[in-house]
């Protein structure tokens, strides 16, 4: 059956973009990133694979005016309408794509994707279609990934959760909750950890780092690997990639204690997670 975010997410098309921004810490500077990515390879044509709502669409095409198009490719021909509607100002600079990226991948000069790969649940399946990405672009050409990553296992994976829990709560969603929506979501989402992620990337053949990160939400960016001398002396520290201190700061002076949570003990005071969220974690590892 088609992925379709009606049914997975639970919610109407019509909510998702206020929903997602309550579900993932740092939702619009993730985006900002990817865009800001994109735009360093002066793409002429961009690939946006599950695309939905065509919110990464549009930080593209506002950011990178010299792109001629970018095309937006989904199953879920629900979010497509809600993406050509929304896109419909940027005229022909804007192509619908009505596929999965499973299928052959057209020649392009970037790809991005944004909280649609954690669909893909088998890592040398995900590899593959890195290579299959890579393939696809133009010598020069860039791969930006935005999305979820989680450690392989606690304490620093049931912290992560704790964290990612705190934010939900921040937005009105209470903490059981935030744990049922994970256990949900858990039924088509799988999140690697950020070191496996990479090497799926490089496996596959790009030079590949992290450049940014707002625990869990993640940015990947992959150069193909033999064209890295061209692309310039760019550094990223790995800085980038710890969890946002607002993310930390947050939580109140106990977040100092979320690396001793561990499989079946207690967790810290300000985080009561239920024994089925502690279940939910060690299914999900």
């Amino acid at each position: 059956m088609p992925h379709s975010v009606r049914r997975h997410l639970q919610l109407d098309v019509e909510a998702y973009d206020a929903s997602i921004r309550r579900f993932i810490p740092g939702y619009e500077a993730m985006l900002a990133r990817a865009a800001e990515e994109i735009a360093r390879a002066q793409p002429e044509r961009v690939l946006d694979l599950g695309a939905g709502t065509g919110a990464l669409a549009e930080a593209i095409l506002k950011r990178c005016e010299d792109a001629r198009v970018v095309e937006l490719v989904d199953v879920d021909d629900e979010m497509l309408r809600r993406a050509e509607s929304r896109l419909r100002r940027f005229g022909e600079r804007v192509r619908l794509r009505s596929q999965s990226f499973n299928d052959p991948l057209p020649g392009c000069d970037a790809v991005a994707a944004s909280l649609s790969l954690h669909h893909v649940a088998d890592l040398g399946t995900k590899t593959a279609l890195y290579a299959r990405i890579a393939q696809a672009l133009r010598t020069g050409g860039v791969f930006v990934n935005a999305d979820v990553t989680m450690p392989g296992a606690d304490p620093a994976r049931a912290a992560d959760y704790a964290m990612w829990a705190a934010h939900l709560a921040a937005c009105g969603i209470d903490e059981a909750q935030a744990y049922r929506h994970f256990d949900e979501w858990s039924d088509e989402d799988t999140y690697f950890p950020l070191d496996r992620e990479l090497q799926a990337m490089r496996k596959a053949g790009f030079d590949a780092e992290c450049v940014w990160r707002q625990t869990p939400s993640t940015v990947l960016v992959g150069r193909k690997a033999d064209q890295v001398a061209n692309q310039g002396t760019r550094q990223h520290s790995a800085l980038s990639c710890i969890p946002h201190p607002r993310a930390v700061l947050g939580a109140g002076s106990a977040a100092k204690r979320l690396p001793s949570i561990e499989r079946g003990l207690a967790p810290p005071p300000f985080f009561t997670i239920p024994a089925s969220a502690r279940s939910v974690v060690r299914r999900m590892t």
